[in-house]
């Protein structure tokens, strides 16, 4: 299991005031070569550590990911803002916490 903060922070603004920032790290979790239930707990245990607004990418090519994720995601009222396939069996998703 591979994770990387990025270093590169993203700046969104805060319902409260147009004025106010708050800052958004983005975490990349690869969890390639893993089958299920592996990687939607690999993503459980991250989600500990991430804070709403915060955003998580995750590389998989377990079969039924896509399924997983989106399951996850509706049953912890996460935003899954999208799970695409390359083709090759390989799962990028993009969560928002």
């Amino acid at each position: 299991m591979k994770i990387r903060d990025s270093t590169e922070k993203e700046t969104a603004l805060t319902e409260d005031s147009c004025r106010k920032r708050e800052t958004m790290a983005t975490q990349t979790l690869d969890t390639l070569g893993l089958k299920c239930p592996q990687p939607i707990l690999k993503i459980a245990i991250i989600a500990k550590q991430l804070q709403q607004g915060d955003m998580l990418e995750v590389f998989a090519d377990c079969p039924s990911f896509p399924a997983d994720i989106k399951a996850w995601c509706e049953r912890t009222g996460k935003v899954l803002l999208f799970c695409s396939t390359d083709g090759e069996g390989k799962h990028s998703a993009q969560i928002q916490f």
